[in-house]
């Protein structure tokens, strides 16, 4: 089976620091793919250089079949690799729907009718329905998101992803600052999207990756340790000292 996403020698300098150090990956389609590691293993370089944020300096990456690699950002976004709470900005004075519907109308090129109501919009407003229960706010759709509580706010974020249709979903810490209450909302969301989108998740919060994750690339110093199943990271000797050690110095 084709890679979904195949990633070669992705590197990122500044200077005489290596962020990201020949780094190789391959998702494959349907798949949950997980990257963990310390804090400084630079995770969050990874995902900027994936989505097209970040120019890296060496680096060849082919998705859906297409080199991209020199593709700037909205090339990448607009070929359906999205990085969710990148592609816009919540607007607080507007309801959740109109907020996703928004999000729908960027990605499309032909998007930007300004003499057309918003909601009138009837393929915008369908991906947009469909995006907010899939994100599980469809009772919150007439809210206006300045109202939403904080992990409503990220799963308004997440239906704004949703919304521009993507094929591949890059994920930064969805659960960040969240509650266990919130986490465990989110955990479950992303189980339910598990299979219908390619997904790369960054998350700090190891019950939640081990418990979604099919394969777990574990990140150290900018470079590729290991990649395996749940299982073969719980079982990989250097994998436990790495977080042994993390542990023990806070």
């Amino acid at each position: 089976m084709a890679a979904a996403l195949q990633i070669e020698g992705l590197v990122k300098r500044y200077g005489a620091l290596l962020v990201t150090d020949a780094v190789s990956l391959d998702i494959r389609p349907g798949e949950l793919h997980a990257v963990i590691g310390p804090n400084g293993a630079g995770k969050t370089t990874l995902i900027n250089q994936l989505s097209g944020e970040l120019a890296s300096d060496e680096c060849r990456m082919v998705f859906d079949g297409g080199d991209v690699s020199a593709l700037p950002v909205h090339r990448r976004a607009r070929g359906g690799l999205l990085r969710s709470y990148q592609i816009t900005s919540i607007f607080e004075e507007f309801t959740v729907l109109e907020n996703a519907v928004l999000a729908a109308r960027a990605a499309r090129r032909s998007a930007w009718q300004f003499w057309t109501p918003m909601l009138a919009d009837a393929e915008s407003r369908r991906a947009a329905e469909q995006a907010i229960a899939s994100a599980g706010l469809a009772a919150q759709q007439g809210v206006p998101a300045g109202e939403l509580a904080y992990g409503q706010r990220r799963q308004l974020e997440l239906a704004m992803t949703l919304a521009a249709q993507p094929k591949f979903l890059l994920l930064d810490e969805p659960m960040a600052g969240m509650s266990v209450q919130e986490s465990a909302a989110v955990t479950a969301l992303l189980r339910s999207l598990k299979g219908r989108y390619t997904i790369l998740l960054v998350e700090h919060d190891m019950d939640a990756v081990f418990s979604l994750a099919d394969r777990i690339t574990v990140l150290v110093y900018g470079r590729v340790m290991f990649t395996g199943t749940p299982d073969q990271i719980r079982e990989h000797p250097e994998v436990r000292a790495v977080y042994l050690g993390e542990e023990e110095s806070h």
